[in-house]
């Protein structure tokens, strides 16, 4: 595949950015910023520590760029620092608060196609700009409410589609433990959302 000059692969750019060219790290950041601060505006919620967070990853992936092989993909690198801070973050703010975390549950009444229809209406189009905004409101706030690695998963598969393998890597846990994991973020989501709609119509 040819690539043109203002197109260049990550791989080029890092290339060009271990040759001295500051100006390659400043594109690799342009063209991954916008997703990595949704995945952590998603996973995180909170205004204060996503930004302090989106500022670390950047900042680390920074420092380790020497360190990168650059036959493999960035993404998936690149989220697995986020990932990493962001657990780090809440963390921290879980020994000064109580979190509740809710019990597992199966999807119940709600099939499959109706979760990821619920998903994907967060997904399509830009962030503060959706058709339902209600809706998807509510899917944020479902959303937001669930155990930190349900959430994590969920987001990591469906709003920003890394498979299975990328998500091994990213979350350093089996391939089994990906997808019964889902599994349950799945489920938990069903029943959450389910459980809001029949709260409002009430």
């Amino acid at each position: 595949m040819i690539h043109t000059a203002d197109k260049p692969t990550d791989a080029e750019l890092l290339a060009k950015y271990a040759k001295g060219d500051e100006s390659a790290f400043h594109e690799l950041v342009n063209r991954y910023k916008n997703g990595l601060y949704a995945f952590l505006h998603r996973f995180i919620g909170q205004q204060a520590l996503v930004d302090d967070v989106f500022q670390e990853t950047f900042i680390q992936l920074f420092n380790s760029m020497a360190s990168f092989d650059t036959s493999r993909p960035l993404r998936p690198w690149l989220f697995t620092i986020a990932a990493n801070k962001a657990k780090d973050a809440l963390r921290k703010q879980q020994r000064t608060a109580a979190i509740s975390i809710g019990t597992m549950a199966d999807p119940g009444e709600m099939s499959f196609g109706d979760v990821l229809n619920s998903l994907t209406s967060d997904k399509e189009l830009p962030y503060d700009q959706l058709i339902d905004e209600e809706a998807a409101v509510k899917v944020r706030e479902v959303i937001a409410k669930m155990p930190d690695n349900l959430r994590e998963i969920l987001v990591l598969s469906y709003f920003h589609k890394f498979s299975y393998k990328q998500m091994t890597e990213i979350l350093s846990i089996p391939i089994g433990t990906v997808k019964s994991r889902l599994h349950s973020a799945v489920g938990r989501f069903a029943k959450d959302f389910k459980a809001s709609v029949k709260s409002k119509e009430t």
